[in-house]
């Protein structure tokens, strides 16, 4: 997770928070008072909403996506994936993922690439 970034593939968390709740009570995401019981997944918010009313049935809330992002080198990661067909299980995909090699730049090898191997 990189919080440093503003682009990127954002992470498909969602903090639930109670309608009518004070601010106090229903806690900050990331910081000291969050409730980590608060937490839903899902690949877009409708997903993650059905998640919450089931967690949460009969409360009224509103969702607020986590607005850190995944970092440039794990959604590099992705590519193959997005472009083989993912999450079908496609020729090309088990032709060509997972790959075996890697380009990168030489002066970054020894200091970014050796601690990755």
């Amino acid at each position: 997770i990189s919080r440093q970034l503003w682009w990127g593939h954002r992470i498909p968390a969602y903090y639930v928070k109670f309608e009518g709740e004070a601010e106090d009570d229903c806690g900050m995401p990331g910081g000291s008072s969050e409730k980590l019981d608060r937490w839903v997944i899902g690949r877009e918010e409708d997903e993650a909403r059905a998640e919450a009313e089931k967690k949460f049935p009969g409360k009224a809330f509103t969702l607020e996506q986590d607005e850190d992002v995944l970092d440039t080198w794990f959604s590099s990661g992705l590519f193959p994936f997005s472009v083989f067909g993912w999450p079908d299980e496609t020729p090309d995909l088990a032709e060509f993922y997972p790959t075996a090699l890697l380009e990168t730049g030489h002066d970054i090898m020894f200091f970014w690439v050796a601690r990755m191997v």
